[in-house]
């Protein structure tokens, strides 16, 4: 009698539990990205040349896209820093040229003053030899800095000053355009003062690179425009980025996060390989880019959900660097636009400042009678970690509408379904007042 009476209560038990209505799980994630799309795409600008704006910009606009433009500053009318050599008198060192070899303790001198000898065309041999460096053949930089230096002592320079191709390129653009610009939702990010082969300065003139380029930028547009910056020819020289990661948060050339896979232009390695949280996918296209290999890294991004392919251009229309025609950028950013269910496109900051506030974010959920809580924090530093997050709240399925609070702002949002119950995605601003969500 006893032993039906407990299978009885079992069965009955069960019943009940398979007939029950679904309960709210309470649970609450922070999406991968945005809106939780699928994806990030960034497209970035490199140099700052005209065309960029004139005619890139415009079609942008018009799509809704907005971009990062890596501006150099030095050659922008108002800018209160220019190009310039600091150390020894520049006669002293060319005498020294003379009889001392270039050597790893007097090059990294001399490859920071060369282009400010006096004399035209020098700059092209400070190129030259911070390629070297960068590719890791010193011996051979120094034979271009020998080369060079003995090249004046010959006088086969004629005299005066002449800047590299990207400073030339990048005239016209002013600071109250830029301003202008940054209004229609822009990033505008740091590429030095002059454009200079950073891994061949010294140390008083990589610093002066760096940190005058970002003085002059929060001058003109604020402190909100100092958070990224990219080092001139993508340089990944550990020199370089010891020095950069000190003064800028945010490095397009390296981002040394633990949850993050980076793989550079030049890399043949496919996003689907890593098994990190976040993979940073860099593409940059040139004059021989065919536009259906271009638009394969687009559907290769969308077809993940962790992936990040930041894009990187610089010509535009015969002005600058491997110049893209306006027609071909107008199209391939159309085919962006189109897959915008799928892809959250920012800027390259935005997207930083989105992984590393999830990353480091904490959600606590409490349920009391018909609403939930949701507190959302995050340790960074709040007056520049302050972008909104996507939260997935689980409700009860009886929500047919769901009302979401924080603070004086209120908004209404329909549930969604997937395998693990209904559910709502919002937008959250971490470190502010709790959410407040209740059924309508």
């Amino acid at each position: 009698m006893l032993k039906n009476l407990i299978y009885f209560s079992l069965v009955l038990a069960l019943f009940s539990a398979c007939n029950a209505p679904e309960k709210s799980s309470n649970a609450t994630e922070i999406t991968k990205w945005q809106y939780n799309k699928k994806a990030a795409v960034s497209l970035t600008y490199d140099d700052g040349s005209t065309n960029q704006f004139a005619k890139a910009l415009p079609i942008m606009n018009q799509l809704g896209l907005p971009a990062t433009f890596f501006i150099i500053t030095g050659q922008i009318p108002g800018s209160q820093y220019q190009g310039k050599f600091l150390g020894r008198p520049v006669k002293e060192i060319i005498q020294e040229t003379a009889t001392v070899p270039t050597n790893k303790d007097n090059f990294f001198e001399r490859a920071s003053a060369v282009g400010f000898l006096g004399y035209q065309g020098t700059i092209d041999y400070h190129t030259q030899a911070g390629a070297l460096i960068d590719a890791g053949k010193e011996a051979e930089a120094y034979k271009v800095i020998d080369e060079v230096y003995k090249k004046v002592r010959d006088g086969a320079f004629k005299p005066g000053y002449q800047s590299n191709n990207e400073v030339a390129e990048a005239r016209g653009v002013t600071w109250d355009k830029i301003r202008a610009y940054a209004k229609q939702g822009h990033e505008f990010a740091s590429h030095t003062v002059t454009h200079p082969r950073l891994a061949a300065l010294d140390e008083a003139n990589l610093v002066y690179e760096l940190e005058k380029s970002k003085e002059d930028i929060q001058k003109q547009l604020g402190p909100a425009y100092t958070f990224s910056a990219e080092g001139p020819y993508g340089t990944e020289n550990e020199r370089v980025m010891e020095y950069a990661y000190k003064i800028y948060p945010a490095l397009r050339n390296r981002m040394p996060e633990p949850y993050l896979t980076e793989i550079n232009r030049g890399s043949k390695v496919q996003p689907g390989t890593s098994d990190k949280e976040y993979v940073q996918w860099q593409r940059g296209a040139t004059t021989k880019t065919p536009l259906p290999l271009m638009k394969s890294w687009v559907d290769t991004v969308a077809a993940h959900d962790k992936d990040w392919l930041v894009l990187v251009f610089h010509g535009v229309d015969g002005i600058g660097w491997e110049a893209l025609s306006s027609e071909l950028l107008k199209e391939y950013f159309e085919y962006i636009k189109a897959q915008e269910d799928k892809l959250w496109v920012a800027t390259f900051g935005d997207v930083t400042k989105y992984m590393r506030e999830r990353m480091n974010a904490k959600v606590q959920v409490a349920e009391k009678e018909d609403k939930v809580t949701v507190n959302l924090t995050h340790d960074l530093d709040k007056t520049m970690y302050n972008l909104p997050l996507t939260l997935k709240s689980y409700v009860s399925p009886d929500w047919k509408t769901v009302q979401v609070k924080q603070g004086e702002k209120t908004q209404r949002v329909q549930p969604q379904q997937d395998a693990k119950g209904t559910y709502v995605l919002y937008q959250a601003q971490p470190n502010a007042q709790p959410i407040e969500l209740s059924g309508i």
